[in-house]
């Protein structure tokens, strides 16, 4: 077995990844994925008066990533889990393999990732939804920043705990 992940833009591939291996029946041959800080869903063509001040600043030019460079037509594909796995039914969720979620306190995808990880939970998909407190976007994956120690410390745990065991 293998194990998956990504972060940010590679965190939307692996969930994509998910997709397609629950889809055709194979989410088993994955130990373990590790979406962090993900892009999940259509979240940022919500009212901006609900989101976070990350997410605030975030979503216009989110919403052109959306529409510009991800989907091909996103009208026709604006339902589909294969642009939005956050979009992926129960029955779906429950093929996906076992994952861990990493997500920043202070990240734009908070709020898309928090969703998806109690899906994930209700589905019995997921082993552990971490968040990092204090931490950007970015701030976590860069050494005297803040998070990076925090951050580095919980992808050891989850090695030895998850992968190596």
């Amino acid at each position: 077995k293998i194990v998956i992940g990504g972060e940010r833009g590679g965190g939307y591939i692996c969930l994509g990844a998910m997709v397609m291996l629950a889809e055709a029946g194979e989410g088993h041959l994955v130990k373990l994925a590790i979406p962090t800080i993900p892009m999940t869903d259509d979240y940022c063509f919500s009212d901006p008066l609900v989101m976070t001040i990350e997410e605030r600043k975030s979503h216009s030019a989110m919403r052109k990533v959306w529409r510009d460079l991800i989907a091909s037509d996103f009208e026709a594909q604006k339902s589909s889990p294969y642009l939005f796995p956050g979009k992926a039914s129960e029955e779906l969720l429950a093929k996906f393999p076992p994952t861990i979620i990493l997500e920043s306190e202070f990240d734009l995808f908070i709020t898309e990732a928090t969703r998806l990880a109690g899906r994930l939970r209700r589905a019995g998909r997921l082993l552990e939804f971490v968040v990092i407190p204090g931490a950007t976007h970015v701030s976590a994956y860069i050494p005297g920043f803040k998070g990076h120690e925090i951050f580095c410390q919980v992808l050891k745990k989850i090695a030895d705990e998850y992968i190596h065991s």
